[in-house]
């Protein structure tokens, strides 16, 4: 699916709107600022190092990366960010849901990539916390307040459904 829209530089947006990102992205941890490096680059540091840079890297996960080689780290991350390429790869919803209720990540997930404003509602389902924005219907759409999606469900989520009294109650956690 080809989009005409041209995309603008991200902007961050969680439930709060919009606000400046306090992360850049490196190639290399640098304690001195938040950086957010590859997954490749976190899993090939030593153990001093990824404890120094504990709280101050963030990793990014492209769909294609195991998420096992991560786990073992989960508590000295304060962000995951999610890779979302093309509107098509879905994977990442996975690893969100995943990394919220098989492994108990309490941290940050941002959705990165290609975020439109009709997967939101699922991003915000699956436990992902904030999104950077660069399709110019989805910001506009988001600057109004008008996220969308869907108020009832089949599917359990990682972020429970408003209304306990909708279908949601087929599917409850225990």
């Amino acid at each position: 699916m080809n989009h005409i829209e041209t995309n603008t530089a991200p902007r961050l947006w969680s439930r709060d709107g919009f606000r400046d990102d306090e992360w850049e992205r490196a190639e290399t941890p640098d304690l001195d600022q938040r950086v957010i490096v590859p997954l490749a680059i976190f899993a090939g540091l030593d153990d001093a190092a990824r404890s120094d840079a504990a709280n101050t890297v963030a990793v990014e996960v492209q769909p294609g990366d195991r998420l096992d080689d991560l786990v073992p780290y989960l508590d000295q991350l304060p962000m995951i960010a999610l890779s979302f390429p093309v509107f098509s790869d879905g994977r990442s919803f996975s690893k969100a849901e995943l990394l919220r209720s098989r492994y108990g990540y309490r941290g940050t997930l941002r959705a990165t990539g290609d975020v439109l404003i009709d997967q939101i509602p699922h991003m915000l389902r699956t436990g992902i916390d904030e999104f950077e924005v660069s399709n110019e219907t989805a910001i506009t759409r988001l600057e109004e307040g008008r996220i969308g999606g869907i108020e009832h469900h089949y599917q359990p989520a990682a972020a429970s459904a408003k209304d306990a009294g909708s279908y949601s109650w087929r599917r409850q956690p225990a």
